[in-house]
């Protein structure tokens, strides 16, 4: 398998909507808000399998010294093939050198997370206003 990594924003809401619902992230209520908020992000890294969109990653950041990394997603049939490394090895080397990279991590994405070099951020606590389940 070939899994190609793409920077541009050519994204139709079908293709989105596959990945997230399959991922049963609530993000596909609002279909038309995720998929203009993804071609808002600072950064979005998108993996294809030919032309299937198999995972994607935004970041948001200040472009300088901040980066929040909020969505990391891959296809159930596509995950545990390196494909969520892949995108955040992209994400590390577009924000090489930031003073500081955050993302909130849950259940089995926190193993994920530490392998690629993150760690808990102090005494700090997870807060949020969120109207949507679990993602």
């Amino acid at each position: 398998m070939k899994i190609d990594l793409k920077t541009n924003k050519n994204l139709t809401v079908n293709e989105v909507l596959t990945l997230y619902q399959a991922n049963k992230w609530s993000a596909a209520n609002k279909p038309e808000l995720l998929l203009k908020a993804l071609l808002n992000s600072h950064s979005l890294v998108t993996a294809w399998d030919g032309p299937k969109l198999v995972g994607l990653g935004n970041a948001i950041s200040d472009g300088y010294l901040v980066v929040y990394y909020p969505h990391l997603l891959v296809l159930p049939s596509y995950q545990s093939k390196g494909i969520g490394r892949l995108i955040m090895d992209k994400m590390q080397k577009i924000y090489k050198g930031f003073h500081m990279q955050m993302l909130t991590a849950d259940g089995e994405a926190i193993d994920f997370y530490k392998k690629n070099g993150f760690e808990r951020a102090g005494q700090t606590e997870p807060m949020w206003i969120y109207s949507g389940g679990d993602h």
